[in-house]
């Protein structure tokens, strides 16, 4: 069952995605694709199936017409959490983002692989050095953000 609905969730997210390039004119897939292998690194084991398919979806909502009502007609509602954890809303304020995100333990193993694969210097390399650098800090103060423990946050 678990596998079925990994495979779902590659299946929605390339539809979802179809078309749709990174900044350096590569199919967007690829970019969920690797994000779902690097967070075997991140997942606890028993939640492997569960952050895959949240790493496939990850940018569904943020980047497509999906919306977490059409997640729900598929995927567990602790997937469908994750996957708004890890959602940036509309005029969220970056703290409150990862405050989110650090409170969801799948959301959270699928930023940091996302984080992984948006600063992979292999990628980066291809981007203008411009980009890259503001890129650079952005992903620094993401990282920098995830690290403060949600309880320690001021609400």
């Amino acid at each position: 069952m678990m596998h079925d609905q990994v495979t779902a969730a590659r299946e929605m997210a390339t539809q979802a995605h179809h078309g749709q390039t990174d900044k350096t004119g590569h199919p967007y897939i690829d970019h969920p694709r690797r994000v779902a292998e690097y967070v075997a690194a991140h997942a606890r084991p028993d939640d492997l199936a569960d952050a895959q398919t949240v790493a496939w979806l990850h940018d569904v909502v943020e980047d497509t017409g999906t919306t977490l009502a059409d997640l729900a007609t598929t995927f567990p509602p602790h997937v469908v959490a994750a996957v708004d954890a890890i959602t940036k809303h509309p005029g969220q304020a970056l703290e409150d983002y990862y405050r989110v995100v650090s409170s969801n333990p799948l959301a959270l193993a699928v930023k940091h692989a996302d984080l992984d694969d948006n600063t992979d210097p292999e990628r980066t390399a291809a981007l203008d050095p411009a980009t890259r650098e503001r890129l650079a800090q952005k992903y620094a103060k993401a990282r920098s953000l995830l690290s403060v423990s949600p309880a320690s946050s001021p609400a």
